[in-house]
């Protein structure tokens, strides 16, 4: 078992213990901190000592000798410690982001520039810094380290996941013309259910119960959305009405979690450091697809398993759900328009176009509004073909108004008015009764 640097320098335990070490809270003087931090890290970095026992031997014997001439409390040394330890067992300044349960995102631009983004929000963290670009890029060395890549001049990009599932990505010169850049996206460990992301105000309890009705009447479903809006959590809570059927779940990193008992959880995996092993989504719905699934569901789809997808639904696998970037539920379909043509299959446009009416019933609409509140703005059904195109007919809608003074998003949702194909097909079964819903409106 590994000794802390605390036990190391034998350092006051119970200090430490009943409070939590966060940057800057310790030191008074933030200019002698950073003038320790620098003067310890920047020794550590450039030593580039790899054998354990003469990097604790090369600590100990630098933090005795560095800190003699700093006349400082028992708490400071202690919160220097902490310093060398996340660099040392951790992962650098950002260990404790890493650990913050509220933060979601960690966004390094530079070495002062350490954005995170927490309840919804992007913000500077000033508490956060690195000592230069080389401290940057040994932190991001020591990430994607453990998971077999590289990064250097010949392989400047990385793109990989964290244990957890978090997402992690890594840009360095030539590529990045600033400097290393590190962003890490979060695992969530809770994903919430509809009657919470209901309490949350992301959607009303008619339209939870519309989306429960289209799931259990085995409707395919698109949940749409940029960055961080918050698909992946709608999918994950549509998934509590999938019943007892056959699913097969097709992740990058698998965040879902399905209650029922008949699930099967496919994962893509990148290729390693010979350039071999890459299994993509496309193969895994290939796959799936031998393995006789009521239901199929896709993560995120990006690229020509779209083609695969659409042949899943309009071949018996209703009730399938994926989720793709989009910035509406119509662009939702231009853009995975575009992806079925990247499969490369000669298809004509309009032959496109009716695969996707075919398959699709249901497009979900998720964004992160400017409070930072995430919403799904829209629920539209594919309604009918018209002149070749497809036409969108929506049901649901969170109608924007104004800003207010503290930052808050005004808005309403609001049930459209028509003859909803969807609402029929739910019907049919007789498994949730919607009548109120379409009768009384919201």
């Amino acid at each position: 078992m590994k000794e802390s640097l605390s036990e190391v320098f034998d350092t006051n335990k119970d200090i430490k213990s009943e409070r939590s070490l966060q940057d800057y809270e310790i030191f008074e003087d933030k200019i002698l901190l950073d003038e320790i931090r620098e003067l310890l890290i920047k020794k550590l970095i450039d030593a580039e000592i790899k054998n354990k026992d003469e990097l604790k031997s090369f600590i100990s014997d630098s933090m005795e000798k560095d800190l003699k001439g700093y006349d400082l409390s028992d708490l400071e040394k202690d919160y220097v410690y902490n310093l060398i330890e996340n660099e040392v067992y951790g992962i650098g300044p950002i260990t404790e982001l890493l650990d913050d349960p509220f933060v979601t995102e960690i966004m390094v631009n530079g070495p002062r520039e350490v954005y995170i983004e927490s309840n919804g929000k992007v913000s500077l963290d000033n508490t956060i810094s690195f000592i230069n670009d080389k401290h940057i890029l040994r932190t991001i060395e020591r990430i994607v380290g453990p998971l077999g890549r590289t990064i250097d001049t010949k392989n400047p990009m990385v793109d990989a996941r964290l244990e957890d599932g978090s997402r992690v990505n890594a840009i360095i010169p030539p590529l990045s013309l600033s400097g290393p850049v590190l962003t890490i996206r979060k695992f969530q460990r809770k994903i919430e259910n509809l009657e919470e992301l209901i309490g949350n105000g992301m959607l009303t309890p008619f339209m939870a119960r519309f989306l429960e009705g289209s799931v259990v009447s085995k409707l395919n479903i698109i949940i749409s959305g940029g960055a961080g809006a918050g698909k992946t959590t709608v999918l994950n809570a549509l998934t509590d009405y999938v019943g007892e059927d056959r699913v097969i779940t097709i992740e990058d990193a698998a965040e879902l979690n399905l209650k029922n008992s008949h699930v099967v959880s496919l994962e893509t995996r990148n290729e390693n450091v010979e350039g071999e092993g890459l299994v993509s989504v496309r193969d895994l719905v290939r796959n799936a697809l031998r393995m006789r699934p009521d239901r199929i569901i896709i993560g995120e789809i990006r690229g020509a398993e779209a083609f695969d997808m659409l042949e899943a639904m309009n071949t018996g696998h209703d009730g399938s759900i994926t989720t793709l970037h989009a910035n509406d539920t119509k662009d939702a379909l231009d853009r995975l328009e575009s992806m079925v043509l990247m499969a490369g299959l000669n298809l004509p446009l309009d032959a496109v176009r009716g695969y996707i009416y075919n398959a699709i019933d249901l497009v979900v609409h998720v964004e992160r509004l400017r409070d930072g509140k995430r919403r799904i703005t829209k629920i539209s059904e594919v309604s009918s073909m018209k002149d070749g195109n497809i036409v969108l007919k929506d049901i649901f809608e969170f109608k924007k108004k104004k800003v207010l003074e503290d930052g808050v998003q005004d808005g309403s949702f609001s049930l459209l008015k028509g003859d909803f194909k969807a609402y029929k097909k739910i019907k049919e079964i007789e498994l949730l009764d919607l009548k109120d819903i379409f009768e009384e409106g919201e």
